[in-house]
């Protein structure tokens, strides 16, 4: 049996993953609720999956004193991870973080076929991308955050994607303003 594999990614309701602007960290969004929704989903001690470029913003984002972060951030942080990399080394600047190089596609259909717990990357937009492209990803969880970014939003996050059919398992509101889609993808013909 393989892992399942869940590619979680941050969005404006305009498709950026992030933005140069003066929105702050969720675009200004969060509130108790979605805080603790995020908390719960790692409680399953999931192996987390970076690619290069997000671990590296991820070490300089959360670098200093973890009480300051979000409780999931911090439990995120604590987790196994394996950072799919050619450029890194080690030791890292992360609890229980592994480099592995080669291709992504390989490493991750390695992972899924060993792993007993299941796997998330956070973020990873190029990563996840080829990801899907590959067929490994089994869900694709959206939090939408009620905000337009045209004119700061940065990373579109499905940006020359192939095209995917996607069935909706899960939908949730959180804090009455942010959802949370979750979907299976599958290539359209």
């Amino acid at each position: 049996m393989t892992a399942t594999y869940t590619f979680d990614v941050f969005t404006s309701l305009d498709g950026f993953g992030s933005h140069h602007g003066d929105w702050g960290g969720y675009w200004g969004k969060q509130g108790p609720e979605l805080l603790a929704h995020r908390l719960a989903q790692y409680r399953d001690d999931p192996r987390m999956v970076f690619g290069a470029t997000t671990f590296r913003s991820n070490v300089e984002m959360l670098a200093g004193d973890d009480e300051a972060f979000d409780p999931w951030v911090r439990r995120m942080r604590s987790l196994p991870a394996t950072v799919i990399s050619s450029t890194l080394r080690g030791p890292l600047d992360w609890p229980d973080a592994t480099v592995v190089s080669g291709d992504a596609v390989d490493v991750v259909a390695r992972l899924k076929e060993e792993s007993d717990v299941p796997l998330r990357s956070h973020g990873s937009l190029s990563l996840n991308r080829a990801l899907l492209a590959a067929g490994l990803v089994d869900r694709v969880q959206v939090t939408v955050f009620p905000v337009l970014t045209g004119k700061t939003g940065d990373g579109p996050i499905f940006a020359g994607v192939e095209d995917f059919d996607l069935e909706l398992l899960d939908a949730r509101t959180l804090d009455g303003r942010t959802q949370e889609l979750v979907y299976r993808p599958t290539r359209h013909p």
